[in-house]
């Protein structure tokens, strides 16, 4: 009998084909086993409970990683310091690296988009479940769980695939279809304020986002962010995922940390 996974999304930027909110669109997924789904979810309600204790972080407060970081509502009450948000970023990240999962990030660059039509979410959800698909490699099923906003076309367009799923062949101009098998149940939707899973697929979607922008790219970041943190611990938190085996790195051998980018 097959085992099952569970797999969570979440996204960072903009997903219309312009660039005026953002230049980028990057979907994450965190997937596990089943069986361990207790486990991880003891880790971070650990996690949560420490912070609580040490820097009055209410538990059930959601981590929004974008608006912690510009010390945004409903941060700004606690009143932190810099080193304070440091080490409650680092206490994040090293419980993240704990559990017993493995990421995906997609990300697509809306500054190469040549097709008014080009469809940026439906693309990057393809190319996350494809991925997702090979590690599964017929071994497990899972279902997926994504953030309430976008389920309309995420449930399309996880439906299309399983009946078309068009794969290019690295040795020639010919396309296979290869329908995707394991994905079981229609894509489902929770409030992120509810799911400590979801708020990490956030967590490593803005800091990617991030390190591509200033690591890769060389771009300023945003005065509020750089007065919290700088590029060197925005690298510190993708190479503490990587060496504890967290990042899926086969889904872009070519990349560092794994990331998918398209269009090509």
């Amino acid at each position: 009998m097959k085992e099952n996974y569970i797999a969570y999304f979440d996204e960072t930027g903009d997903d219309g084909n312009n660039t005026n909110s953002s230049d980028t669109f990057l979907l994450t997924s965190m997937y596990m086993p089943m069986n361990s789904w207790q486990k991880n979810y003891d880790i971070i309600t650990d996690l949560r409970k420490r912070l609580k204790q040490k820097y009055k972080f209410h538990v059930k407060e959601e981590m929004h990683t974008k608006h912690f970081l510009c010390d945004k509502d409903p941060y700004r009450k606690y009143n932190w310091t810099k080193e304070e948000k440091q080490e409650i970023l680092k206490e994040y990240t090293l419980a993240i690296s704990k559990l017993d999962m493995a990421v995906i990030n997609v990300m697509i660059d809306k500054r190469k988009i040549k097709r008014p039509d080009y469809k940026v979410l439906e693309n990057a959800l393809t190319y996350n479940i494809q991925r997702i698909e090979n590690d599964s490699n017929g071994k497990w099923n899972y279902i997926i769980i994504t953030d309430k906003g976008r389920i309309s076309p995420m449930r399309k367009t996880a439906r299309g695939i399983r009946a078309y799923n068009p794969i290019h062949s690295k040795f020639s101009s010919q396309i296979k279809n290869q329908p995707i098998k394991s994905l079981i149940e229609d894509i489902l939707e929770k409030d992120s304020k509810e799911s400590y899973f979801i708020q990490i697929c956030d967590f490593i979607s803005y800091f990617t986002h991030l390190y591509q922008k200033c690591c890769i790219e060389k771009t300023p970041l945003p005065k509020r962010i750089a007065n919290c943190i700088d590029p060197r611990f925005i690298g510190s938190v993708l190479q503490t995922l990587k060496v504890n085996n967290k990042l899926n790195l086969n889904a872009n051998k070519s990349s560092t940390y794994g990331i998918v980018k398209y269009p090509k």
